[in-house]
């Protein structure tokens, strides 16, 4: 047996066979055992090692000596055996000894692997031809037949190559069956040697029944699956090319597919209906089924082409008004009110033909009330009815702004804080949580450093700084200690720390940490993450040398405030145990202390002058002394974007850590380069927690990087604009920039954070819309946010019920835009003239006046709109122009409706 080992460690495959081929029963299952132990042996072996070689012949030995076929199928199907298997012929060779009954259990053994196995589909088919019973069909071994097929690209043509596969039937079947076509969906490709033509090529010789084919087709689009895969069986079914009879046969699922399917199944179900009732091959009531369902389609395409195309069968049939024109109701609740208006005008065309009483009983007046209100003027005037009553004068609820919490106290056991800690690393916790686990690991730490690291060791084991290699060690070091490798983010900090308990980095390479930190650069994230920072590696260097008894920074609520009483408690315990307090947690606890309670404040401030401690003295006078008064700013531009620039906080400049002066020192428009070595090291949650009453300071330093979400691909730079909204201070200047920019911003879940912060300063009273919709203007003109986007999220901040908040920033974004227009000034967001009317106009701007409508209306919101008429008096029927006047007849009819007079709707 040593000879088959010899052979297996150097990868003969053909030798090993024929050794294990001579071995008994009884000296192959001896065999296994080490074999077994071989097999661990290469899954620890590096890569580079070359040790894989071994894989092939491995393979081959396992599969010969397991009797039984699921210890054979699995030993084959190893995950460690993967990309090294070995040739099918050959292991279809080495078991060719085995009884038939054994080969087909293998046979279907394999093929019910996950298709992530990678099963070669030549085993598959040669096991279960041999045995003499069918292929089995699954997603392995059809997505195996699909790649072994697929590969043989410039010998023989695809359609031969399929013509001559003995089970093609139903591997057919098993194609249109497949859940996803995954990986294998780039070998279904497009023109004559395609999957496709080859199949509809059989289907059409005879070679596969058609009816199996076309049924299998129609019902795989129906079912779906992977996001692309209708491009492979929607291509199919136009080659296959329908008859006018099998289509009739199937329009059942036509009606379906335009329902649910994926928007190209559907428009082509959407052709063979209009098709069929174009010809009078489809009846008023399928036609009608047909439409409910695809009228409430989000695609205005789908949606438009349907109401032409019942325009044409009811011009054609006038008797088929009853039935069609209730479907036709169905698009008055549809989001698009031009696709409300082509309804509209459908049911005055046609509705003279349905009294007042069947215009009721079929529901069309009920649907009515959906649409808006000029529209349901117009809508109950055709229908002969009493236009609905006027609803309730509006009153604006928006959504409840969250609500500050308390931050408990830190765990009193050291297993509790190991949980936490635990949920910390697997996935960001908010501030709260995590301030709550810095303050327990300080406490814990002070009390028993052993019976903390008992607790934790669980955690720590499965860092990747466990291992006790001395090149793991080194790496740590160099990993925590390297002044250039970046700043700690709050996961790396809780790594530093639990590698300071546990000894795995030095007491000097903390020191040089703590005293060097990161290279010196001046952007904003440098600036809040270097307070992170700083306050993390005093943590663990104090740890290591003198453990604080707790931290005095921990804050009172979920924002970052800290309640002045609370921080005096703290320095008085302090105070008591004789501790040294910590330089940047002391910092970090007098930014974050509440101020503008004064009467708080100065209670607090007679307090600590009693402790008789320098840092009780400094935070007397800190409480003690009114708020400075906000520094300096000025709007400065850059290219498309708008920037601001803030003047020097001298109250940061004395008396701090430099980490904490940097936040006071200038901000300047130019000068930085966009890119630093550690962005996407953004800790952006715990920023405005730095400086919990200031919001504008936070602001102003957030503002260029956030002015670059509308232009480039970068994600999360808005996500800390809801904390921000939720923080203290006013919300001035820079507080409306930031939101500006981030309604703008080229990622909806960027777009999607920002309209949270508008909702809460609405929410809370703070939001100023005439300053955000002049911010939001200037930057659509001059090109840094794009009206389209723009709309999208003011769409979405309305639909939460803020249509008047949305509108009286609308009212203030629109004029400058139209103005434009009206002079015929280009703006940096212009999109490509055009015949209808929108010539220098920006892209997008027709979908921000019908947000704009859509507000007005359900407002009911009144007043003029500068140079609204001149867009509304253009000639043409471009999106810009029918919005425009949709929105001067809204805000008519709601001054109308206030004074008791009749619209006058043009």
């Amino acid at each position: 047996m040593s000879a088959v080992l010899e052979a297996v460690r150097a990868g003969r495959v053909g030798e090993t066979a024929l050794l294990v081929e001579k071995l008994t029963d009884a000296e192959r299952r001896a065999l296994l055992p080490e074999l077994q132990g071989l097999r661990k042996e290469l899954r620890a072996a590096p890569w580079e090692s070359g040790a894989q070689r071994t894989c092939p012949a491995l393979q081959v030995a396992g599969a010969m000596c397991h009797s039984g076929a699921a210890a054979a199928a699995t030993w084959i199907t190893g995950a460690d055996m993967r990309w090294r298997q070995a040739p099918a012929d050959m292991l279809l060779k080495a078991l060719a000894d085995r009884g038939a009954g054994w080969q087909a259990d293998v046979a279907r053994r394999l093929a019910a692997r996950p298709v992530s196995a990678d099963v070669p589909f030549p085993l598959i088919a040669g096991l279960a031809r041999r045995s003499g019973c069918a292929v089995p069909v699954s997603d392995a071994s059809v997505v195996g037949w699909v790649r072994h097929v697929g590969h043989g690209w410039g010998r023989v043509p695809l359609v031969d190559r399929l013509r001559a596969e003995p089970d093609l039937a139903p591997l057919v079947t098993g194609l249109f069956e497949l859940s996803d076509l995954g990986e294998v969906r780039w070998l279904f490709g497009d023109g004559p040697g395609s999957w496709q033509s080859a199949l509809a090529e059989l289907t059409s010789a005879g070679v596969l029944e058609r009816k199996a084919v076309v049924d299998a087709c129609v019902a795989r689009l129906l079912r779906g699956g992977g996001p692309t895969d209708h491009r492979v069986f929607l291509p199919l079914l136009g080659r296959l090319a329908l008859t006018r009879e099998e289509e009739r046969e199937r329009v059942a699922d036509w009606t379906a597919l335009a329902r649910d399917a994926a928007s190209p199944v559907a428009a082509h179900a959407q052709s063979v209906l209009a098709a069929l009732a174009l010809d009078g091959d489809l009846t008023a009531s399928r036609l009608a089924e047909a439409s409910e369902g695809l009228l409430f389609r989000a695609e205005k395409k789908l949606v438009r082409a349907q109401l032409v195309l019942l325009g044409k069968v009811l011009a054609r049939d006038p008797a088929s008004a009853a039935e069609l024109l209730p479907a036709v109701a169905r698009a008055f609740g549809h989001e698009d009110t031009q696709v409300q208006e082509r309804a509209v005008k459908l049911v005055e065309r046609h509705a003279k033909r349905l009294g007042g009483e069947a215009a009721s009983g079929t529901g069309i007046a009920a649907a009515a009330e959906q649409l808006s209100p000029a529209l349901r003027v117009r809508a109950a005037a055709a229908l002969g009815i009493a236009p609905a009553a006027e609803p309730e004068a509006y009153e604006e609820v928006l959504p409840p702004a969250p609500e500050p919490f308390r931050v408990a106290d830190a765990p009193d056991s050291a297993v509790e804080l190991a949980e936490e800690v635990s949920a910390l690393l697997a996935a960001d916790g908010d501030v709260a949580t995590f301030e709550r686990a810095l303050d327990g690991l300080a406490r814990h730490a002070h009390r028993d450093q052993d019976a903390l690291r008992e607790a934790l060791e669980p955690v720590a084991a499965t860092r990747w700084w466990w291992e006790p290699e001395s090149y793991r060690r080194q790496q740590c070091e160099e990993h925590f200690g390297h002044t250039r490798r970046g700043l700690l983010t709050a996961e790396g900090g809780l790594e530093l720390i639990l590698a300071t308990l546990y000894g795995a980095v030095s007491t000097a390479t903390l020191l040089a940490g703590l005293r060097a930190g990161p290279a010196d650069h001046d952007c904003a994230r440098h600036g809040f993450s270097r307070v992170l920072d700083v306050r993390l590696r005093e943590l663990a260097h104090r740890i290591r040398t003198d453990p604080q008894p707790l931290l005095l920074a921990t804050p009172s609520w979920s924002t970052g405030l800290l309640e002045p009483a609370e921080l005096v408690d703290r320095l008085d315990t302090y105070r008591r145990l004789g501790a040294r307090v910590g330089a940047a947690d002391f910092a970090q606890a007098v930014f974050r202390v509440r101020r503008q309670d004064r009467a708080a404040a100065l209670a607090a401030a007679e307090r600590a002058v009693a402790l008789g401690t320098p840092e009780g003295d400094r935070l007397a006078r800190l409480l003690s002394a009114e708020e400075a008064s906000a520094p300096s700013s000025r709007r400065r531009t850059s290219g498309p974007r708008i920037l601001v620039e803030s003047g020097e906080v001298q109250e940061f400049q004395a008396d701090f850590p430099e980490a904490f002066r940097r936040l006071g020192r200038p901000v300047t428009a130019f000068g930085e380069s966009r890119y630093c070595y550690h962005w996407g090291q953004e800790n952006h949650a715990h920023w405005p927690a730095v400086l919990p009453e200031r919001r504008e300071l936070v602001a102003v330093r957030l503002v260029k990087d956030l002015s670059w979400s509308t232009m480039s691909d970068q994600r999360g730079t808005t996500a800390a604009l809801p904390l921000l909204a939720e923080s203290g201070g006013p919300a001035g200047e820079s507080t409306h920039l930031c939101v500006a920019y981030g309604l703008g911003a080229r990622h909806p879940e960027d777009r999607l954070a920002a309209v949270d912060a508008l909702l809460v300063l609405a929410a809370r009273g703070q939001l100023d819309t005439e300053r955000l919709g002049a911010d939001l203007g200037q930057l659509v003109r001059r090109g840094a946010v794009k009206p389209l986007r723009l709309a999208e999220a003011a769409r979405t901040a309305a639909a939460t019920g803020a249509n008047a908040t949305i509108w009286e920033m609308l009212r203030h974004t629109l004029p400058v835009l139209l103005a434009d227009l009206a002079t015929g000034g280009t703006s940096g967001a212009s999109g490509a003239a055009g015949a209808s009317g929108a010539a220098g106009a920006p892209r997008g701007l027709g979908e921000l006046l019908s947000v704009a409508a859509d507000c007005v209306e359900r407002s009911g919101a009144r007043g003029e709109l500068p140079h609204l008429a001149g867009a509304a008096a253009r000639r043409g029927s471009s999106r810009l122009v029918v919005q425009a006047r949709r929105l001067r007849d809204a805000l008519a009819m709601a001054a109308a409706v206030r004074e008791g007079r009749e619209p006058v709707l043009r």
